[in-house]
């Protein structure tokens, strides 16, 4: 069922925000995948690439012993092949909350466009 293999996918993306595995960071996102948000009243653009390099970048939670929470807010299906969900996730101190425009591609679900914000403090 299309919202199972969608549930397992958010597991692995769940995990590479907490591990920082960058092998499967390049399986949960799409090389061509966007990831927006505004900070500060300005709109900020992140293509694939750049993103990368930032969380690469950075020690892990896990690392740092930071707890999760991940939580499954919605799962909208569009088609067999595209879905729209949204999570919040607890990510070093904070709450964030994304919206993932997923699509199914050679088989897989993977992360095209990434909305994301800040929903508060954790701590």
């Amino acid at each position: 069922m299309l919202i199972d293999e969608i549930r397992l996918f958010l597991k692995d993306y769940f995990d590479v925000l907490q591990t920082q595995d960058m092998a499967l960071f390049d399986r949960v996102f799409h090389r061509d995948c966007v990831l927006y948000s505004a900070q500060n009243g300005e709109v900020v653009v992140r293509p694939y690439a750049v993103y990368r390099e930032m969380v690469q970048g950075r020690a892990s939670p896990q690392s740092k012993g930071s707890p999760r929470d991940d939580q499954i807010l919605l799962i909208d299906l569009l088609s067999e092949e595209m879905a729209m969900v949204k999570v919040q996730l607890r990510l070093f101190d904070n709450i964030m909350i994304d919206h993932l425009n997923l699509m199914k591609v050679d088989g897989r679900w993977i992360v095209m466009a990434k909305h994301f914000s800040r929903k508060g403090s954790a701590v």
